[in-house]
């Protein structure tokens, strides 16, 4: 179950128009007409992105009369940070590594 929410979060964040749009949503509730407009999209794409990220659970979206008014679910990408943090230790210590190597090639010149 985690796996799947996490491959839907990933997947919903691999696309650059949907981490815009989250990134619209990080500064509050928007239509999806609102969405699109500094995408250039017309409104059935940027409803198929944000079904996209209602499946992630990214987002939610409620009917305001004719109006589909869309805000920000942090919660999946709180799991997705911590899943990246497991990583964190491995690569701090490649860098550290790589790091000491640098410095003594250059001592050794």
């Amino acid at each position: 179950m985690v796996e799947e929410r996490l491959d839907a979060a990933f997947h919903a964040l691999s696309d650059p128009t949907r981490r815009g749009m989250l990134a619209r949503l990080s500064l509050g509730e928007a239509s999806v007409g609102e969405l699109a407009a500094p995408l250039a999209m017309s409104f059935a794409g940027a409803s198929k992105h944000v079904r996209v990220l209602e499946s992630a659970g990214l987002v939610a979206r409620r009917k305001v009369g004719r109006m589909q008014l869309c805000s920000l679910k942090a919660e999946p990408l709180k799991e997705a940070e911590q899943w990246l943090r497991q990583w964190e230790h491995f690569w701090s210590g490649n860098l550290d590594r790589l790091q000491a190597l640098v410095e003594r090639d250059g001592e050794t010149r």
